[in-house]
């Protein structure tokens, strides 16, 4: 399989999945028992299934350094990497097209995609590895094959595709129960995986004859995209201008349901796209009372019960098929057989623009993260992390003053006029408008306490004048 590159996409935010996955935390982020997030794990699967060490992520331009780090975690020195950001979400046929028009610039037509979502579960390697030989025979037959997993229940989240062993008779909407009841008493129905294999030339000849809107658009967000390189590591920023322009429609709509060059791979490989939490909590080994708990609980009479804590004690009398997910800053309680309307609660926060939508009180920052402590009128407190050698960028505030504590480690300050360095129980008073960077030049983690004080203290009152993270117009460095 030489020509195969494996395509990560890691989009969506998996708000089934709330409050433990968020917009700038989203569900490929969160780690299971193994300290594994779904993302390396996704890497990880396309790094042995590729010989050449080539790997291409989509994923949001807001993710980008999140997921890097990721990847970096996992010593991927010696892989290639191209990642392409996008603006904002446009679904999975913007998504793909993207990939294969980059594909098709840096290798051909010839090159097969083997297309995975990033938030996948898939426990036997070695069916997986049959099933991409077989998709990669069929892709080479000039098919764009889909990956079909063999049903084990009437699972109302998915939509099915009727097959006749590699034929592809036709794509179904997500059914009610008793239609997907009779899907997997038919025995010719399977899942619809949102895995695909196919090479770049058939994809975007299809492409162009079945949405020729979206294949122009596509082409030209990836012309008027900004290419940054650093060593093996290749950014392009896909255009906003024509990205937005592209219609959000998934590619199943879009080209597969009306190709005449479609195939599906049957497989079974113990495969979950981690949809909701009975799903995610059903990675976890059940009790004798069939309550999967994760973190600290006492539990009393509890039964059939999916529990998350992150660091509180969750304690439980008399109740059964319960949810309970309870992080930082907010708990979710919901029935089980409810699970999959936790994305009406997501909605709800997003209309009235809840933070508990968006983020945790802990941000992950390309330079390290900061964590909200305490917020009032007038004031917010902020613990900061830099990693070694990090910097943040040269900036100013228009409505808040900040006083920077030194708690461990030694910073590098540019307060103004003044270049300082700050070891621990040692400070400074940045005042409105004073040009500022914190920079952590050691190779020990900076921890600073940041008082903010102000009429408005919004995460966007930041004029940026310099940042080597590609936030400030050319100003990209090997530090990204």
């Amino acid at each position: 399989m030489k020509h195969l590159l494996p395509v990560i996409l890691a989009g969506g935010v998996g708000s089934r999945l709330w409050p433990l996955s968020r917009k700038t935390h989203p569900k490929p982020f969160i780690k299971l028992d193994d300290g594994l997030s779904l993302i390396q794990k996704a890497y990880l699967r396309a790094l042995e299934l590729c010989p050449s060490k080539c790997v291409m992520t989509v994923t949001n331009r807001e993710l980008f350094f999140y997921t890097k780090d990721s990847f970096v975690e996992l010593d991927t020195s010696d892989v290639k990497h191209t990642f392409l950001l996008e603006p904002f979400g446009r679904n999975s046929a913007a998504a793909i097209a993207s990939a294969a028009y980059q594909a098709r610039r840096e290798g051909g037509d010839d090159v097969v995609l083997l297309v995975m979502p990033a938030d996948h579960i898939i426990d036997d390697a070695t069916a997986l590895y049959q099933a991409v030989e077989r998709a990669y025979t069929l892709a080479n037959e000039d098919k764009l094959v889909t990956f079909g997993m063999t049903p084990d229940s009437p699972n109302t989240a998915y939509g099915y595709i009727q097959a006749n062993g590699n034929d592809v008779t036709k794509f179904v909407e997500k059914p009610n129960l008793k239609t997907a009841q009779q899907y997997l008493e038919s025995g010719d129905f399977l899942w619809n995986s949102g895995m695909f294999c196919m090479k770049v030339g058939v994809f975007l000849n299809e492409l162009e004859r079945h949405a020729p809107d979206i294949s122009k658009q596509a082409q030209l967000s990836l012309q008027y995209a900004e290419c940054f390189q650093s060593n093996s590591w290749q950014q392009i920023e896909i255009s906003a201008k024509y990205f937005e322009s592209i219609r959000d429609i998934s590619v199943d709509y879009a080209v597969f349901e009306k190709s005449e060059h479609m195939a599906v791979v049957p497989c079974d490989l113990g495969w979950s796209d981690i949809g909701s939490w009975n799903e995610l909590g059903a990675l976890k080994e059940a009790d004798d009372s069939g309550n999967h708990v994760s973190g600290q609980s006492i539990l009393r009479d509890v039964s059939n019960c999916v529990i998350h804590t992150d660091s509180r004690l969750v304690a439980g009398v008399g109740i059964d098929n319960l949810i309970i997910a309870d992080t930082s800053d907010a708990l979710l309680i919901a029935h089980k057989d409810r699970s999959q309307d936790v994305r009406y609660i997501v909605d709800e926060l997003k209309k009235k623009g809840d933070a508990c939508y968006e983020s945790f009180p802990t941000v992950h920052r390309p330079w390290g993260t900061y964590t909200v402590l305490l917020e009032g009128e007038g004031f917010k407190l902020k613990r900061i992390e830099v990693k070694p050698g990090a910097r943040l960028s040269l900036q100013s505030h228009r409505h808040r003053s900040e006083h920077w504590v030194v708690v461990s480690g030694i910073a590098q300050i540019t307060n103004g006029e003044q270049i300082l360095k700050l070891q621990a129980n040692e400070s400074t008073y940045i005042p409105i408008g004073n040009r500022h960077r914190l920079e952590n030049l050691n190779t020990e983690q900076l921890i600073l306490i940041e008082v903010q004080c102000g009429d408005y203290l919004g995460e966007d009152d930041i004029i940026r004048y310099d940042d080597c993270y590609g936030r400030v117009a050319n100003t990209i460095t090997e530090k990204a």
